[in-house]
């Protein structure tokens, strides 16, 4: 057994946790708000018909408007609660639950690798820290040749960028290019958020 994640101490001391975070983007969803930066540029960047892993899918936002536009989509969360509002809002993908540090896809069947991995909403800093260089690794693990992991959190919680770009060193991937947004502005040294894009060393 892996270290229990950030997110799942968060749901164990507070049972309505998931609950709010589900309702916090069905609202969202309701009052119109972009939701689907994340996607533009996971789409932009693979060809059409794409394998993509949704790695800690949430209520599955990005992976319900990546399978619209018409890519092959696994979605994988820690959290039951959250899996089922996924199966509910967004039929298309395939809806999965798991931890991030045991995923092991072809071992449930799924054998082909995946063109990318979108890891979005801050995940990398709900897994727990001594889990977080076996996530990495069991990223490139289920990336085709070619692939790209996309991977984006903020600071100031608790995973330093320095941290992260050293653990990703340490399981063989390196920058392919590094933003402060989704919507594509550069990462500077005062960035406060970071989206990378990590291919396979």
């Amino acid at each position: 057994m892996v270290e229990q994640s950030i997110w799942m101490q968060k749901v164990a001391a507070d049972p309505d946790h998931s609950s709010w975070f589900i309702e916090r983007f069905r609202s969202m969803a309701r009052a119109g708000d972009d939701l689907a930066g994340e996607t533009r540029l996971v789409d932009a960047m693979v060809a059409r018909r794409a394998r993509i892993l949704d790695a800690g899918c949430g209520s599955g936002r990005v992976s319900g408007a990546l399978a619209e536009a018409g890519h092959d989509v696994v979605g994988v969360d820690v959290d039951p609660a959250l899996i089922e509002a996924a199966e509910q809002d967004h039929p298309g993908p395939r809806w999965l639950v798991g931890d991030l540090a045991e995923l092991d896809l072809p071992a449930q069947g799924i054998t082909t690798p995946f063109d990318a991995i979108v890891c979005a909403g801050n995940v990398m800093t709900f897994l727990a820290p001594s889990t977080r260089r076996e996530v990495l690794r069991r990223f490139r693990a289920h990336l085709a040749p070619g692939g790209r992991a996309i991977i984006g959190f903020g600071i100031g919680r608790g995973y330093e960028f320095s941290e992260f770009f050293a653990d990703a060193a340490a399981c063989a991937l390196e920058p392919d290019l590094l933003l402060s947004t989704w919507d594509l502005r550069p990462f500077r040294d005062d960035s406060s958020f970071l989206v990378a894009l990590l291919r396979p060393a």
